[in-house]
């Protein structure tokens, strides 16, 4: 091929991948970004948490028991707020729920910073837990209220997105800042957090549906027609009022919530046990801290192109696969004598991570009825405080009497179980294969038409398109 053969190209694929990146933000409503520009800065300002056993150890110097002491505290805190800040996402609204943690998060984690006496720390430690996670409910409730149902594997991806991006770089910043005191990252964490705050209280209106709004019902749900769609009457049942006990006695969704909990003691494990492993066979903190950053910088450099590769297909296989992925991931840390091998395993994972939590959010939303969304989040996040919890005690108690390859073959296996039950689960769902599913706009104006794009939406079920009823 001539020089000038070869020219256009160049231009050709620098024009398909503008196209690639415009299309993977296009579309989706401003509220959505105003929701993901306040996720950005909150996670920009996560100095406290990461840093917090570093705090206690090196500059009040408490030992590293009573260190594990305030972190399960903190990780109690999450357990706690999850299921109360689910309830008031639904009773209260997304808005205020998310207001009212911000505000509590931004007074405890300053007060934190002028804590001394160690009984104060930890109590004040675990209300920075509790208030700090209160808002995730609120915050995915939101998300699925204002994003089209084909839309919203791709909005989970781009928020993830952001709490990678912003993640990475508090890291970095909060290394830095520490230089010049402790005090600056929980004054600085406040401050960021009160600026998303501003954001939420200037930009973001309620999106809770009104009481009384029409639910058509999940997929195979109890509260429309024998097939989780409307009732035969073609006007959509209004649904029953929905309780925490709702929620635990939703055997589906619960199994979904447990096998999310598997999944999310193998991910905890990469900051707990990992750095263990890698002590014991020699390496040292500068080691793990280059094997660990794999991590956010694969999250940030491919969450967006494998999300654009995920969106259209079967969420059974991508979560049966992501299982597979995060399971052997870790199970080759076993075989990992080399930083090199380290990072292998890293990549594994994390590419299992990716593929997962776009996907699993969106599964979630897609069992959850519409005015129980904030309950039905809270449980779903139960599972990642839960996970925060006992993932240490779990990881510290194998390796202790066991050793680390019996962990890291122990992690091949869970991930074994989650990709079956994930395939037994999914198997029972309609709609699995890829469907074309119509705007809502079209929806209305055809609604007469009795079309096989119509058939594919009822086959995905209401629960897909419950959005348009209200939006």
């Amino acid at each position: 091929m001539s020089a000038s053969e070869a020219k256009p190209s160049g231009p050709g694929a620098r024009h398909r991948l503008k196209r690639a990146a415009v299309e993977s933000v296009s579309g989706l409503p401003r509220q959505f970004w105003w929701l993901w520009t306040s996720t950005l800065i909150n996670r920009l300002g996560a100095f406290v948490a990461t840093f917090l056993a570093l705090y206690l150890t090196v500059e009040r110097g408490y030992s590293a028991s009573y260190a594990g002491l305030v972190g399960a505290l903190y990780g109690l805190g999450g357990v706690i707020s999850s299921v109360g800040a689910g309830v008031l996402t639904d009773r209260l609204g997304r808005r205020p729920t998310m207001l009212a943690a911000q505000l509590a998060t931004a007074a405890s984690v300053a007060l934190l910073g002028f804590m001394e006496d160690p009984v104060a720390i930890a109590a004040v430690a675990g209300v920075v837990g509790m208030a700090t996670n209160a808002s995730r409910p609120a915050v995915q409730a939101m998300m699925a209220d204002i994003v089209a149902p084909e839309d919203r594997v791709r909005a989970f991806s781009l928020n993830y997105w952001a709490i990678n991006l912003g993640f990475a770089v508090s890291s970095t910043a909060a290394g830095l800042i520490a230089q010049h005191g402790y005090l600056a990252l929980f004054l600085g964490e406040s401050a960021l957090v009160l600026a998303c705050a501003m954001v939420v209280f200037w930009k973001l209106p309620e999106s809770r549906p009104a009481v009384g709004t029409p639910d058509g019902g999940r997929e195979g749900g109890r509260d429309g027609g024998p097939d989780g769609g409307p009732d035969d009457d073609g006007g959509g049942a209004a649904q029953a009022p929905v309780s925490m006990l709702t929620v635990l006695r939703d055997g589906r969704f619960m199994t979904v919530v447990g096998l999310n909990l598997l999944l999310a003691l193998l991910f905890q494990q990469a900051y707990v046990s990992m750095p263990v492993s890698m002590g014991r066979d020699g390496f040292s903190s500068a080691d793990f801290g280059l094997v660990i950053a794999v991590n956010g910088v694969l999250v940030v450099l491919l969450q967006i192109p494998v999300t654009r590769f995920i969106e259209h297909r079967s969420p059974a296989m991508l979560l049966i696969g992501s299982a597979l992925l995060a399971g052997y991931g870790f199970g080759l840390t076993a075989l990992a004598d080399s930083v090199a091998v380290y990072a292998l395993a890293v990549t594994v994972w994390t590419l299992g991570e990716i593929i997962n939590s776009p996907t699993q959010m969106g599964l979630v939303v897609r069992l959850s009825p519409l005015h129980g969304r904030g309950r039905y989040q809270g449980m779903y996040a139960l599972s990642w405080s839960i996970a925060s919890l006992t993932a240490p005690l779990l990881g510290g108690v194998v390796i202790d009497h066991y050793g680390a390859d019996a962990l890291w073959a122990g992690c091949a296996v869970v991930g074994t179980v989650a990709a079956m039950g994930y395939g037994l689960l999914l198997r029972s769902l309609p709609g699995q294969q890829a469907a074309v599913i119509r705007s809502p706009q079209r929806a209305d104006a055809d609604a007469d038409a009795d079309t096989d794009t119509e058939a594919a939406i009822r086959v995905c079920g209401r629960g897909d398109v419950e959005a348009s009823a209200w939006r």
